[in-house]
Parts: C-alpha cells; sequence; structure tokens
C-alpha cells in the first residue's frame, strides 16, 4: 500500500498534538528543577561577601551571597546553631556550608545555610573575642592581680621591633624625661608569622635576666647608652644581678592583622606569667589588644607609655629644679609676715609706753582749755548782745523817744500831704479853671460857650476871664 504523501502545509512534526507531546505545570516544573538540584547539587561549601541582609522578627536571616560575577539567595533559619551568628552583616566575607534548593513559591534557588565561617577580619575578630571570653573565664583580666607600677624605675625591660617607630618615640620620651633610665632591649618581629612567639620569648627572657642573682653591672650614664641588643641580654642572665622595675611591651598603630600578634593566647600568656610588672602599648588610643587587658597597665601610644613609666622621675625633676625658688618665695614670705609682727608689737609697745600716756593727758589738757576759754567767750557775747536787745528796747519804751518818733512820722505824713495839695501843684505852673458864678472845674473845652465869665487860678492871684467863640 502507498503512503499518500504529505501535504506541504502538514507541521503536525512541529506541533504534536496534546496527546503526543507533554505538558508541565509551573508547579510540577519547579518541583522537577528542584528534586534535581538537590539530588545532583545537594550540599556545597561556598564563599563571597554578604549583602541586603535581613533579619525578620521571626529570627530567620535572608540574605544574598556575591562576588565578582553572580549571587546567591540564602537563608539562614533560627533554629540553626551558627557560632557568631551576631556578627553576620552586608560586606562581612563568609564561607557558607548548606544545601542547594528552590524556593517553589518565588520559582527562585536559594542556599538553605547550615553552618557559617567569617573570613578576613571577620574571622580575626571573631577569634579575638573567644580568646577574649576565655581568657577573662580563667581570670586573666581580673582587676585585683594587677600590680602598681614603681614611681621610680631604674632599670626597664624593653620588647619591641629594632625598626619601628615605636621604638624611636619611646626613646626620645625617655631621653628627655629620665635620661638616667636604663633599658635593658630584646629586640624581635611585632608582625606576621611567629611574631607572637618572638614577643612571648622575649618577655620571659627578661623574667630569667631580672630574676638572675649574679654580680651587678654598673649601669649607663643615659637611655640609648644603656639600650642592648638580645645577644648582649642573653650575656646578661648570668651576670646582672640588678632585677627590672617593669617591662614595656609595644609596637606602632595598624590594622586588626597587623596587630594581631599581640591577641595571641602565647603573649597572653607570657604577660599573665611574668614575675616584672607589665606595661603594653600596642596601637593608636582606639587600638585594644589582649596583651592590653592582661598587662598590669595599658597605655594609649608608645609615647604616652613613656610618659608614665618617667612620670614620677619628671614630675621629681621640675620638684627639684623648682625648689630654690619656691625655698626663696617661702622666706621671704615668712621674712614679711615677721616684719609685720614685729611692726605690730613695737606698735603695741608704743601705745602701752607711760610717755604716750602723758602726752595723751596733756592733749586731753589743751583740749579742755581751749574748750573752755571758747565757752566762756561764747556767753560774754551772748550776755554782751542780750543787754544791747534789752537797751534797745528800753530805748524805744521812753515818752522823748515815742514823741520823736511820731514827729518824724507827722513829718513824713505832712510832706506826703503837701506833695497832693493843690497849690503845690500850682506853684510847679499849673493852673484850675472853674465857672465864675458856679465855681464848677472846667475840665472839657467843649463845656464852655460863648460869653461865659471863667475864673483862673494861678499859684498867686486869680484872672477872670470871658470865653469866645473859636
Amino acid at each position: 500500500m502507498v503512503k499518500p504523501s504529505k501535504s506541504q502545509w502538514d507541521f503536525g512534526e512541529l506541533f504534536p498534538t496534546e496527546a503526543v507531546r507533554k505538558v508541565l505545570s509551573v508547579s510540577e516544573l519547579t518541583g522537577n528543577i528542584k528534586r534535581l538540584l538537590e539530588k545532583q547539587v545537594g550540599q556545597v561549601a561556598v564563599s563571597g561577601e554578604i549583602t541586603n541582609l535581613r533579619a525578620q522578627a521571626s529570627g530567620h536571616v535572608y540574605f544574598t551571597l556575591k562576588d565578582a560575577g553572580a549571587q546567591l539567595a540564602c537563608v539562614l533559619f533560627r533554629n540553626t546553631s551558627v557560632p557568631h551568628r551576631s556578627l553576620l552583616a552586608d560586606g562581612q566575607k563568609v564561607l557558607l556550608t548548606g544545601d542547594v534548593t528552590v524556593y517553589e513559591a518565588r520559582g527562585q534557588y536559594q542556599l538553605i545555610v547550615s553552618s557559617a565561617e567569617l573570613q578576613g577580619v571577620g574571622a580575626l575578630q571573631a577569634a579575638f573575642e573567644r580568646l577574649k571570653e576565655k581568657l577573662a573565664v580563667e581570670g586573666l583580666f581580673k582587676l585585683e592581680r594587677k600590680r602598681k607600677l614603681p614611681r621610680y624605675p631604674q632599670r626597664i625591660g624593653l620588647v619591641t621591633s629594632p625598626t619601628g617607630a615605636a621604638i624611636r618615640d619611646v626613646l626620645h620620651v625617655i631621653a628627655r624625661r629620665q635620661p638616667g633610665l636604663e633599658i635593658i632591649f630584646v629586640p624581635c618581629r611585632v608582625q606576621g608569622d611567629g611574631a607572637a612567639g618572638e614577643v612571648a620569648r622575649a618577655v620571659r627572657l627578661l623574667n630569667q635576666f631580672s630574676l638572675s642573682s649574679s654580680r651587678r653591672e654598673e649601669a649607663p650614664s643615659n637611655a640609648e647608652q644603656g639600650m642592648r641588643s638580645a645577644e648582649s641580654s642573653q650575656s646578661l642572665l648570668t651576670s646582672a644581678a640588678t632585677r627590672l622595675d617593669l617591662i614595656l611591651v609595644t609596637r606602632g598603630g595598624g590594622s586588626l592583622e597587623d596587630l594581631w600578634a599581640f591577641n595571641e593566647e602565647a603573649v597572653a600568656r607570657a604577660i599573665f606569667e611574668s614575675a616584672v610588672p607589665v606595661v603594653s602599648a600596642v596601637g593608636h588610643e582606639i587600638d585594644f589588644t589582649i596583651a592590653d587587658f592582661v598587662a598590669d597597665l595599658r597605655a594609649a601610644t608608645p609615647s604616652a607609655a613613656a610618659e608614665l613609666i618617667t612620670e614620677g622621675a619628671f614630675a621629681s625633676r621640675e620638684f627639684v629644679a623648682d625648689a630654690a625658688a619656691r625655698l626663696n618665695q617661702l622666706a621671704r614670705q615668712h621674712l614679711e609676715a615677721a616684719e609685720e609682727s614685729f611692726a605690730q608689737v613695737r606698735h603695741r609697745l608704743a601705745l602701752a609706753h607711760p610717755r604716750r600716756r602723758l602726752q595723751e593727758w596733756a592733749q586731753r589738757l589743751d583740749d579742755a582749755g581751749i574748750a573752755l576759754t571758747r565757752e566762756a567767750k561764747t556767753q560774754v557775747r551772748e550776755r554782751r548782745h542780750r543787754f544791747t536787745q534789752a537797751a534797745s528796747h528800753l530805748q524805744r519804751l521812753k515818752p522823748i523817744a515815742q514823741l520823736a518818733l511820731r514827729r518824724e512820722q507827722l513829718a513824713a505824713l505832712t510832706s506826703r500831704l503837701r506833695l497832693l495839695s493843690p497849690d503845690n501843684v500850682l506853684a510847679r505852673g499849673y493852673s484850675i479853671t472853674t465857672d465864675a458864678a458856679s465855681g464848677e472845674v472846667i475840665r472839657d473845652a467843649k463845656a464852655v460857650k460863648a460869653g461865659q465869665v471863667l475864673k483862673t487860678r494861678l499859684r498867686t492871684g486869680e484872672v477872670e476871664s470871658v470865653a469866645r467863640k473859636v
């Protein structure tokens, strides 16, 4: 039987019917992928940097682990025990162990974290916290075991690098503040692999030196002459008898990795076991190391440590330097007080002398005589004034005096009356015109009529006239 040829429009092979092809739902496909990942990949260890960390109220922590080329969603469930869980943060480099799976609700593959190890600075910080907690439990940090430093140290041990800035700072401060301080210097590395062991050995070496019981060696004259190398210090273990007053362990600032030698347990144990008080000055003010917690005294910087060590001697030098000026000042104050006291005694003696009493009584007698004279003169003056007033009053009461007074008053009144008399007015050139018939004084020319007979009185005599019309 011949098969019919296929039409050019037959696309059955490209698009099979529902009965031929298998169609999966999204959930089925996601479930298949999840099972495939869990079976083929399973548990893995992966490193990267944390980003987008979110701690939910439920206690679960979600974050993304990334590197330069990709990122991975991660979840750390609440009931998963992970050391240093609280140290997880954005930017933290970690090594995670967990199972790769798919979160089906979002179709997203993720890592379910079962363990986490911090890397880089985070790992160092975690190690720091573990050792700090361990040593604190053992009592290495207890305040009651810390010893006071001697006020006037004469010989100290120095543990640091011979090439770092710390030794220069320490020597500069000591040379300036206490140049006679002897320094037994044990050089060592303060950074890198093996540095912690060298620091611990240096501390123990200085303890052996301090406890040696051989002959006493003469101390050098200044700080730099007192420096000794590690080899010379070793030879002195059998020749020096002078004990060390303290040991200074120091280095300059740096990162946590740079300072790590001073966070090692070996260094902490060596400082704790030291029979000589230890001063730790590692890094800057903000830096704290395990050595700082174990040491008898922690200084913020190498220079600050040198100042603390030499404080007693430096203060004594200043006291001695100021003693002469202070003694002069005290002597001057004492003399001034003595002079003032002597002057007061002399003054009191002068006041109590009999001659002073006689002088005082004589002065009082003079004052009394002057007062009596003044009072007598006052009385005489008052009596004379009173007599004058009485005589004047009596004079005024005599009839002759009264008559003379009345005459005077009459003369004054007569004079005033004379001034007002018409005759006195006429005597000055004035005249008085009256109507001849009635004798009425003419005061207005309009009241005069033509033919009216007028009489004019002058100073002497009278004149009659007849008015005419003007």
